[in-house]
């Protein structure tokens, strides 16, 4: 049987996207067969694209996309958490989900909470992973903490905040104006419009800071810890002399997959304490992919931006 899918056959703009058909994925003794109903974009979607992981990112033809949201089609012999037409959700290990079905590893599957849309779903795995992985196991952010965490507007950053707030901390986030509103409901205590302040000139004795920019950003993100404090990053590595002559610990990490996490934020979902934040949708169809690879590349996108197929 062949299905649609969304594929690159050479590194480019999102003009390189083309949709095509492809064999249904086979799956094994430990994987699920999920029938997908809404996807969603990530920045390493557009990096991968445009070349940036080089050989790493697999053979052509290459599907993208990091996120899956539907229901379960068909499960491996030795899966026994799943049966047919469930509502899962999941980060799948290997990237491919700009497409009608996908095969995943079932230990990093978790089921869909009744109150989240399959759109919402989508929008969760990967940002609420790299949101969960920098606060708890890098940052160790813990009640009563003060946390800083740069682009709170983006995918990742209205994740963490949320997140951050569920660990009891006191939130700082930088982003544009218009995203004042839009963060303070997300339960942030000191927003920075970063056009108009320096953070590094109004915030002090911060024990972590989550950056997602990299750069100076990042440089003047030390200034900003107390000793002891954390400097997370999702996108460079700090710099290892600074943070030994300050006292400050550093983290460089990309997000793993792991069910058990993604099982915990389901249950945030489910209390109403974690809720994504959607952009724009879009349609898994080729011009579909393309204009949601364009959004993602403004950089003036809310939280996610989702593909969906149903």
């Amino acid at each position: 049987m062949y299905l649609k899918a969304i594929v690159i056959e050479e590194f480019g703009g999102p003009d390189k996207l083309h949709e095509q058909s492809v064999p249904e994925p086979k799956i094994d003794a430990n994987q699920i067969l999920i029938k997908l109903y809404a996807t969603s974009v990530n920045p390493v979607d557009t990096k991968i694209r445009e070349g940036a992981m080089g050989e790493a990112a697999g053979e052509f033809p290459l599907i993208l996309g990091g996120d899956v949201a539907g229901i379960v089609k068909e499960v491996g012999d030795n899966v026994s958490r799943f049966k047919p037409r469930d509502p899962v959700f999941a980060r799948p290990r290997v990237f491919g989900t700009y497409a009608q079905y996908v095969a995943v590893d079932a230990d990093v599957v978790v089921k869909k909470p009744e109150n989240l849309s399959y759109e919402e779903a989508a929008a969760v795995p990967l940002a609420g992973l790299t949101a969960w992985q920098a606060l708890v196991d890098h940052g160790k952010v813990k009640a009563g903490d003060k946390v800083l965490i740069h682009a709170g507007a983006g995918g990742v950053g209205t994740m963490a905040i949320q997140i951050a707030k569920h660990l009891g901390a006191t939130v700082a986030s930088t982003a544009s104006a218009e995203n004042e509103e839009l963060l303070k409901s997300l339960g942030v205590d000191r927003f920075i419009n970063y056009k108009k302040e320096d953070f590094s000139e109004v915030l002090s004795d911060y024990d972590m800071v989550l950056d997602t920019m990299g750069g100076d950003i990042q440089h003047k993100s030390f200034k900003v810890l107390k000793p002891g404090g954390h400097l997370v990053s999702i996108l460079e590595k700090p710099d290892e002399s600074l943070a030994k002559d300050l006292g400050i610990h550093t983290a460089h990490f990309m997000m793993e997959p792991k069910g058990e996490q993604l099982e915990k934020l389901a249950e945030l979902i489910k209390k109403g304490e974690l809720k994504p934040v959607i952009d724009s949708t879009y349609w898994l169809n080729e011009q579909g992919v393309r204009d949601a690879h364009a959004k993602s590349e403004s950089h003036h996108a809310k939280g996610k931006i989702v593909i969906r197929e149903k």
